[in-house]
């Protein structure tokens, strides 16, 4: 007689399984929720997207070559009257160079793309720096207080009162050249202390909630509770703070740039706005050499502003509506 009898599968290994699919579900699906029904964060997340999608593919299927010195040619007549291709600076928007030439006869649309990947790439690793070691600093000093506390309280207070393009003006002016990614870590270095003491703060209110007491009794480390309470707690406003360091990193790296202190060997929008500048761009209506990166830069910055305001929206109750 046939054994009908079905073997039946761990219920420890099935069910821990099922309930991991079920959580990152969940997860994902609250995220998606939160961001469609969130107008504002939806709206930046849209626009960052754009501009970001833009650098990257600007980047790969765009020759290099193309924002160098002397690359715009266009047929010219010479004394002879003979017609050959010659550098062309200045030149108008066309089917070749859908943005033109600038007084260098460079590519502005290939400058664009690849001057927006640098700047993006800046600004990133100066949010990063900047927030990482705000967080850091203001976990340390908010949970463990004592001399640790007053150390970071009295830095970030004398620090905060420096303006930061002064820095880096000063620091600028000591260094030959700047890379991008210098400029970013140096940008970064510099504006921690604002995160820090917002962090700071958090913690100490957080730290004196019921939970964490239930947690230190149930004989958590530190380190324990910080990670799987207190962080948690924290994450959309470390989210809105980092893309707001974003968003200044790259305003500070153009105003520096703009001043000629900035990366000269590298594609970034700061260095384009120099040059137009300079070259007095505006005065003559060159529309398509500064048009393009003021373009990019303000539907960047409104973007990451609006995702902002959207973070805050999630963390703050008192500004959440509907979210």
């Amino acid at each position: 007689m046939a054994n009908n009898a079905t073997t039946p599968l761990d219920p420890n290994v099935q069910g821990s399984h099922d309930v991991t699919v079920f959580e990152t579900e969940t997860i994902a699906s609250r995220i998606g929720w939160t961001i469609g029904r969130n107008k504002l964060l939806f709206g930046g997340l849209f626009l960052i997207l754009f501009i970001v999608l833009f650098a990257v593919l600007g980047s790969i299927f765009i020759d290099e070559e193309r924002t160098e010195v002397g690359y715009a040619m266009a047929p010219q007549q010479t004394a002879d009257g003979s017609i050959k291709e010659t550098v062309a600076p200045r030149l108008r928007p066309s089917r070749e160079f859908w943005f033109g030439s600038d007084q260098f006869a460079v590519d502005i649309f290939a400058y664009v793309a690849y001057g927006t990947m640098g700047t993006l790439w800046m600004g990133f690793i100066a949010g990063s720096i900047g927030i990482g070691i705000g967080t850091l600093l203001g976990f340390v000093a908010g949970y463990f207080g004592g001399k640790i506390d007053a150390v970071v309280v009295i830095l970030s207070d004398a620090l905060i009162t420096i303006p930061g393009l002064i820095l880096l003006i000063t620091v600028s002016a000591y260094l030959d050249q700047l890379s991008v990614e210098q400029l970013g870590i140096l940008i970064g270095v510099i504006s921690w202390m604002g995160t820090a003491r917002v962090v700071r703060a958090q913690v100490l209110t957080l730290k004196s909630r019921a939970y964490v007491e239930v947690s230190k009794f149930n004989g958590q480390s530190d380190i324990e509770i910080v990670v799987a309470e207190l962080i948690p707690n924290l994450a959309p406003f470390i989210a809105a703070a980092f893309v707001g360091a974003v968003a200044g990193a790259i305003l500070l790296s153009i105003g520096l740039s703009a001043l000629g202190l900035g990366p000269q060997n590298e594609p970034n929008l700061g260095l384009m706005a120099f040059w137009f500048i300079r070259f007095g761009a505006v005065p003559q209506g060159l529309w398509w050499w500064f048009g393009p990166p003021i373009v990019v830069i303000a539907i960047f910055v409104v973007g990451l502003f609006m995702v902002t305001a959207g973070l805050d929206q999630i963390a703050n109750p008192r500004l959440r509506t509907s979210v």
